[in-house]
C-alpha cells in the first residue's frame, strides 16, 4: 500500500524510523528539529500531516510516543500498522537457568528493523534491574555470535544454562556481570553469545 508523501514528509517519517531502530526509543519533537535543521513547529506540522495519512500514530500526552506505521522505502503498511517479531522463550536475569523454546509471535509497533534477525525473550528475575530490566520485561535481542566489552548479551553459560548479562572479556576470561550491586559476576568456563539486547519492552 502507497501512500503519497512530499519529498520533506519522507525525509521526516526516515529520521523517526530509523533514530527508533537506533535508539528503542522515538526522538522527542526538539531532538528531531535539531537534527533535521528545521523548526520545533515545523516538525510538529509535518507530523500532524502523517498523522492524517495513516503514516505514523502520537500519542500527544507522552514525549516520546511517535510510533512509525508506514516504512517509505518499502511502499509497505502492516496490517494496523504492526510487525511481527517471534518470542522464542524465558532468559534468566537472575541466576541461569535452561533455555526455554516456546515459539510465539508478537505484534509491535515500528521497534525493530526490518528481517529475520531478531527476536523476544522474557525476562525472568531481577539481575539486571540497575539497568531498568526487570522481572517480566521482554527484550528484543539481535542474533549475534560476538559481543563488545559493556554489551549486554545473551549466554549460554557451560554448554546448558542461558543468562542475560553484561559482556566483558578481560585477562583472558570472560565475565558476565549483573546489572544489581546485591550479586557477584559470573565466571563461566565456557560461554557462547547468542545475541544482544537492542530494546526493552516494559511490562505492564
Amino acid at each position: 500500500m502507497k501512500i503519497n508523501l512530499t519529498e520533506k514528509q519522507i525525509g521526516v517519517l526516515r529520521f523517526f524510523r530509523d533514530f527508533r531502530t537506533a535508539h528503542g526509543i522515538s526522538p522527542t519533537l526538539e531532538e528531531a528539529a535539531a537534527e533535521i535543521g528545521v523548526s520545533k513547529i515545523t516538525v510538529y506540522e509535518h507530523l500532524n500531516q502523517l498523522i492524517k495519512k495513516g503514516a505514523v500514530h502520537r500519542d500527544k500526552a507522552k514525549a516520546r510516543s511517535v510510533t512509525v506505521l508506514y516504512d517509505p522505502d518499502r511502499d509497505s503498511l502492516s496490517p494496523e500498522g504492526e510487525a511481527s517479531i517471534p518470542l522464542v522463550g524465558t532468559i534468566a536475569a537472575g541466576r541461569p537457568i535452561e533455555a526455554i523454546e516456546n515459539r510465539e509471535d508478537i505484534l509491535l509497533t515500528d521497534l525493530v528493523p526490518h528481517g529475520d534477525s531478531h527476536y523476544l525473550l522474557r525476562v525472568r528475575g531481577k539481575s539486571m534491574i540497575e539497568d531498568h530490566i526487570d522481572d517480566g520485561d521482554m527484550v528484543v535481542i539481535e542474533h549475534r555470535k560476538t559481543a563488545r566489552n559493556g554489551e549486554i548479551v545473551v549466554a549460554i553459560v557451560d554448554d546448558e544454562e542461558a543468562t542475560l548479562k553484561r559482556f566483558y572479556q578481560e585477562d583472558g576470561r570472560v565475565r558476565l556481570q549483573p546489572a544489581n550491586s546485591s550479586l557477584d559476576p559470573i565466571y563461566p568456563d565456557r560461554v557462547e553469545i547468542r545475541g544482544i539486547v537492542r530494546a526493552v519492552i516494559r511490562s505492564v
